[in-house]
């Protein structure tokens, strides 16, 4: 469904991405996973255009995107669903006005279709639309903001979503939450999905396959058997949470 090859990105003088190459299984769950600071955000930015490698190639579906022209980016956008860390909602919107914000830019569906699409959303990541629709973002939990990110996500009936970091900032009971849902929605939409993500019991619940990005390179990648038993060492650090010295890259 995506392939990176050899994609490089340089921010000045620090060079994010060293030669990423990667491919993403159609209908799976991928999970990049890393340290902070590895990369990890700046990769999946380019599937969307967010970012453009300085060097390499990325198709999409059988598109190459790098350096192809703004019309097709944003067909290739309205098949990607992206959930930002901090959910990414407008302030100055209600829920309702939210999610219904892409169906207003992107298509010439009526209110009423509208209407029923939001309700239908919110009540697959398990919000009750009449309680909640009318209420602003300052006005939900965390966990809640992040529920209803993900139906905005998932509103333009996505082929491929992009999780960044979906439990950051959650306490353990919220994370499982959002994990579960991670894998529900994977179930029932049967979309491509890539989680980025450094914590790693939720990534081994929600992931089919999974890859660690360490300075810029992927190092490891595999089922999560095949990772568990991964003979790198930064990737067993990783796994186990050693904090005895830096992390050994070779």
């Amino acid at each position: 469904m995506i392939h990176f090859k050899g994609i490089c990105k340089r921010f000045g003088k620090r060079e994010i991405l060293r030669g990423v190459d990667l491919n993403i299984v159609k209908g799976k769950t991928t999970v990049v996973f890393g340290v902070s600071g590895s990369g990890k955000s700046t990769m999946i930015k380019h599937i969307v255009g967010l970012l453009a490698p300085d060097k390499g190639e990325i198709i999409v579906d059988g598109e190459q995107i790098v350096g192809c022209s703004e019309e097709k980016m944003r067909a290739i956008r309205k098949e990607v669903g992206f959930l930002f860390q901090s959910g990414a909602l407008f302030d100055s919107m209600n829920v309702y006005e939210n999610i219904a914000f892409p169906l207003r830019e992107h298509t010439t569906m009526s209110e009423e279709e509208i209407h029923e699409s939001v309700f239908s959303k919110l009540a697959m990541v398990g919000l009750k639309a009449e309680e909640i629709a009318t209420l602003f973002p300052d006005e939900l939990s965390g966990g809640m903001r992040k529920r209803v990110g993900l139906a905005r996500t998932i509103v333009l009936e996505p082929k491929v979503i992009l999780y960044d970091e979906p439990t950051s900032g959650l306490d353990p009971v919220t994370s499982d939450h959002i994990t579960q849902m991670i894998i529900k929605l994977q179930h029932e939409l049967k979309v491509t999905s890539v989680l980025i993500s450094h914590d790693v019991q939720e990534s081994f619940k929600a992931g089919d396959y999974f890859a660690m990005l360490l300075e810029g390179k992927i190092i490891a990648y595999g089922d999560e058997e095949e990772i568990r038993n991964s003979a790198h060492p930064a990737v067993q650090q990783f796994l186990h949470g050693k904090s005895q010295g830096p992390i050994q890259f070779a």
